[in-house]
Protein backbone atom coordinates (compact mmCIF):
# COMPACT_ATOMS: atom_id res chain seq x y z
CA UNK A 1 0.00 0.00 0.00
CA UNK A 2 1.66 3.22 -1.42
CA UNK A 3 0.83 6.36 1.04
CA UNK A 4 2.50 9.02 -0.33
CA UNK A 5 3.42 12.79 1.43
CA UNK A 6 1.02 13.48 4.13
CA UNK A 7 -1.35 16.72 4.10
CA UNK A 8 0.22 19.72 5.60
CA UNK A 9 -3.14 20.96 6.45
CA UNK A 10 -4.11 19.26 10.23
CA UNK A 11 -7.47 17.99 9.54
CA UNK A 12 -6.69 16.85 5.79
CA UNK A 13 -3.82 14.69 7.62
CA UNK A 14 -6.26 13.53 10.56
CA UNK A 15 -8.60 12.07 7.56
CA UNK A 16 -5.87 10.37 5.88
CA UNK A 17 -4.87 8.98 8.64
CA UNK A 18 -8.27 7.23 10.09
CA UNK A 19 -8.25 6.40 6.16
CA UNK A 20 -4.75 4.45 6.13
CA UNK A 21 -5.48 2.77 9.76
CA UNK A 22 -9.48 2.03 8.81
CA UNK A 23 -8.06 0.27 5.79
CA UNK A 24 -5.64 -1.73 8.03
CA UNK A 25 -8.27 -2.56 10.55
CA UNK A 26 -11.42 -4.91 9.91
CA UNK A 27 -14.62 -3.44 10.79
CA UNK A 28 -16.93 -6.19 11.43
CA UNK A 29 -17.82 -6.75 15.00
CA UNK A 30 -17.54 -10.22 16.86
CA UNK A 31 -21.09 -12.21 16.89
CA UNK A 32 -22.77 -12.36 20.07
CA UNK A 33 -23.67 -16.03 21.81
CA UNK A 34 -27.21 -15.83 21.84
CA UNK A 35 -27.91 -17.93 25.18
CA UNK A 36 -25.35 -15.40 26.97
CA UNK A 37 -27.62 -12.53 25.47
CA UNK A 38 -30.47 -14.21 26.30
CA UNK A 39 -29.45 -14.97 30.39
CA UNK A 40 -27.93 -10.98 30.80
CA UNK A 41 -31.46 -9.82 29.87
CA UNK A 42 -33.30 -12.03 32.36
CA UNK A 43 -30.82 -11.22 34.84
CA UNK A 44 -31.11 -7.38 34.16
CA UNK A 45 -35.20 -7.70 33.77
CA UNK A 46 -35.55 -9.10 37.19
CA UNK A 47 -32.94 -7.85 39.21
CA UNK A 48 -34.53 -3.90 39.97
CA UNK A 49 -37.43 -5.64 40.44
CA UNK A 50 -36.54 -7.93 43.27
CA UNK A 51 -34.65 -5.09 44.67
CA UNK A 52 -37.80 -3.25 44.92
CA UNK A 53 -39.73 -5.41 46.40
CA UNK A 54 -36.47 -6.69 49.27
CA UNK A 55 -35.91 -2.85 49.89
CA UNK A 56 -38.43 -1.04 52.54
CA UNK A 57 -39.49 2.69 52.32
CA UNK A 58 -36.86 3.69 55.14
CA UNK A 59 -34.03 2.20 53.00
CA UNK A 60 -34.60 3.15 49.43
CA UNK A 61 -35.19 6.87 51.21
CA UNK A 62 -32.03 6.87 52.46
CA UNK A 63 -30.40 5.81 49.65
CA UNK A 64 -32.10 8.40 47.89
CA UNK A 65 -30.32 10.95 50.06
CA UNK A 66 -27.50 9.92 49.69
CA UNK A 67 -27.33 9.81 46.54
CA UNK A 68 -28.37 13.48 46.17
CA UNK A 69 -26.19 14.88 48.93
CA UNK A 70 -23.59 12.97 46.32
CA UNK A 71 -25.05 14.63 43.53
CA UNK A 72 -25.74 18.31 44.67
CA UNK A 73 -23.40 18.55 47.67
CA UNK A 74 -25.93 19.78 50.22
Amino acid sequence: MKQGKMPADPNRRAKATVDAIDAILDGTPPEKDPERVARGKLGGAKGGKLRAERLGPERRSEIARKAAEARWGK
